[in-house]
């Protein structure tokens, strides 16, 4: 049976077009040229400037690991999971997109732990899948090291 694929955030990030084309969605201002991730809509952030239009801008594929570590614990609540399901650890990661000047949260890509990271690392945007159901792939993205194979 084929999910629909649907994204956890719409707007975030590029659906469709394959591994290669698969970007991070930001938006930046006209008047100032800062970029903002996630997204902003409705006004800069930047509080020098007096405004400018937001438009929508694909952010780097590529970036430098800023720091990362592992969730090996089950979240407390408000955190909504399943009680009764296996947990299973998770690396996260922050990469710093040197030509946005910003550092971006993700989950690393599935199989790549704390022990292949180090700061400094070059890794790249690739699509993920958050969670499954019945009838949905809920996607993300997640971050691997540059030349490792999916």
């Amino acid at each position: 049976m084929t999910r629909t694929r649907t994204p956890v955030v719409a707007g975030w990030f590029t659906e469709g077009g394959g591994e290669r084309e698969f970007r991070l969605l930001g938006t930046r201002c006209t008047g100032c040229h800062a970029v903002f991730f996630p997204r902003e809509d409705a006004f800069c952030r930047n509080p020098v400037c007096s405004g400018g239009e937001l438009a929508e801008v694909p952010l780097s594929r590529r970036g430098r690991v800023w720091s990362y570590t592992d969730g090996r614990y089950r979240p407390p609540a408000p955190y909504v999971s399943d009680a009764g399901a296996a947990w299973e650890p998770y690396t996260l990661v922050a990469v710093e997109l040197t030509i946005e000047r910003m550092v971006v949260l993700g989950q690393a890509a599935p199989g790549v732990t704390v022990a292949d990271l180090s700061v400094g690392m070059e890794v790249e945007v690739v699509p993920g899948i958050l969670n499954e159901d019945e009838d949905t792939a809920w996607t993300t993205w997640n971050w691997r090291p540059v030349g490792t194979v999916r």
